[in-house]
Order: structure tokens, then C-alpha cells, then sequence
């Protein structure tokens, strides 16, 4: 996978064909979740051919239109699923992305009666995120001022990291909001922590992804 190349090209997309997931394409989103619930311990699931989970009112006001498949992000409870739904979950998208689907990432305007998923004794659902062939590329979103997201401590900024804020600042956030702040620390680590906001800790996740795939130094966030 170009996972670069993937987080450059991937846009939030609410809009979908009726073409089928199958083929390479499908072979390949199951195995990324196969590989997600392994390292993540996660218990993540690709619903297909369902409408129902975005049928209805909420759905249609949040501009969701012929969603037939998303990935139900469920998990044993604890208090990082979150942030590992966020992390695993944005691994799948940008595989998704890179075989030629389209995603968005589905905080709570879906509806929940009518959707299929398995959460079981102890689990608990963080989301869902819309797959499939979009009917449209989507749109880039605007970004903060990278000054604004990360604290350097009067450090100059490494390259490596200047690589992974970028990264980071492509990554979807709840509202676009990119309540999030990179540190870089004294000994060259470097912590993460979100500044608040809806679904906080998956956006941690997802941006965290992002800035160590694209800067090849770990996060910390505890």
C-alpha cells in the first residue's frame, strides 16, 4: 500500500454507487480488517449489501445517500478502544482507499435499529465508516495552521516531523475540527494528546496513524 499516497488522495465521501464490493478490491478491505482485529485486538466487521443502517432521517440529514456496506468498528470494552478503533480503523480506510474505495468515517448519524452489526457480552460499538464506490472523489478539507497543532518546545522542527504533522493534518477529524497537539520532547519522543471535542479519543487515533506512518518515529499518548 502507498499509505502516503492514500492519505493524500482519500476524502470524506457520503455519496455511493450501487457497483458491489468484490473482486481484488474486497479481497483486500478483508484482509486489512483480518489484520486490524489481529493487532488490535479489535472485533471490527464489514457489513455488506445492508442498507438499513442508513435509511431514515438521520442519514438523510447528515447527506448519506445508497451507503450499502461500512465496517462496524466494535470492541471488548476498555478505556483505549477508542483510540485503537481511531488507529486500526483509519489503517482499513487508507487500504481502502488505496485499492480504489471510498470511506467516511460515521460517528452517531446512522440508524442504529436497523443496522447489523454483532456487539457481544462486554464489547461495545465506537462507530461505523461508510465503504464502497463513491459517486464522487470528495473534497479536501481545510486545515489549521501546522504551528497550531504541534509544540516544538523552541526546537527547531526535524523533517521527520514536519513530515508527520502533515500526514496528521490530512487525517479526518470529527467536524473537521483537529483537536489534537503533537509535542516534540527533550530527548527527541515525541507525545500526542487531544484537546476535547466529539469522538476525541478515535480522532487521536487516526491522526496519531497518520504521523507515524508518514515520520517513522512511535507516538506516545499516555
Amino acid at each position: 500500500m502507498d499509505a502516503m499516497k492514500a492519505m493524500q488522495n482519500r476524502h470524506s465521501v457520503r455519496r455511493y454507487t450501487e457497483r458491489p464490493l468484490e473482486g481484488a478490491a474486497l479481497a483486500r478491505l478483508e484482509g486489512a480488517v483480518a489484520a486490524a482485529n489481529r493487532d488490535g485486538g479489535l472485533h471490527i466487521q464489514l457489513v455488506k449489501n445492508e442498507p438499513g443502517a442508513f435509511t431514515g432521517l438521520l442519514p438523510h440529514y447528515g447527506g448519506f445517500r445508497g451507503v450499502q456496506n461500512y465496517l462496524a468498528l466494535v470492541g471488548a470494552k476498555a478505556d483505549d478502544l477508542s483510540f485503537r478503533a481511531g488507529y486500526y480503523g483509519e489503517r482499513i480506510v487508507l487500504e481502502a482507499q488505496d485499492a480504489g474505495l471510498n470511506t467516511c468515517w460515521v460517528g452517531g448519524g446512522f440508524n442504529r435499529r436497523k443496522a447489523s452489526y454483532e456487539v457481544g457480552p462486554g464489547e461495545r460499538l465506537v462507530c461505523l465508516i461508510a465503504v464502497g464506490y463513491g459517486d464522487e472523489a470528495g473534497r479536501s478539507h481545510r486545515s489549521k495552521p501546522l504551528e497550531k497543532c504541534c509544540e516544538l518546545g523552541g526546537r527547531a522542527m526535524p523533517d521527520w516531523f514536519a513530515r508527520g504533522m502533515d500526514a496528521a493534518l490530512l487525517a479526518p477529524t470529527a467536524l473537521n475540527q483537529q483537536r489534537f497537539k503533537f509535542m516534540l520532547q527533550g530527548d527527541g519522543s515525541v507525545r500526542a494528546a487531544s484537546t476535547g471535542g466529539f469522538f476525541a479519543d478515535v480522532d487521536l487515533g487516526i491522526v496519531v496513524y497518520h504521523f507515524e506512518v508518514a515520520s517513522g518515529h512511535t507516538v506516545e499518548t499516555r
